[in-house]
């Protein structure tokens, strides 16, 4: 139980981090969500946005902190 506490714990340490960063970076974070490679449609009436590098980036992000996180604990 001790080390399920431990995880929520640093998880959250990570996501107040996190929304810190986002908090005051503001604007200069625009690069997210426009990185080469995530597609864009913009017609009349339709917009259609896949942001595929950016979900790649994210899932490797993640998978590294979770490996963090496992290795740590």
């Amino acid at each position: 139980m001790e080390q399920i506490a431990r995880i929520l714990i640093v998880v959250g340490i990570l996501l107040i981090v996190a929304g810190v960063i986002i908090y005051f970076a503001g604007n200069k974070m625009e690069w997210i969500g426009h990185l080469p490679g995530d597609i864009r449609i913009i017609k009349e009436n339709v917009k259609i946005f896949i942001p595929i590098t950016t979900m790649v980036l994210a899932s490797v992000v993640l998978s590294l902190l979770i490996y963090l996180i496992r290795k740590l604990f």
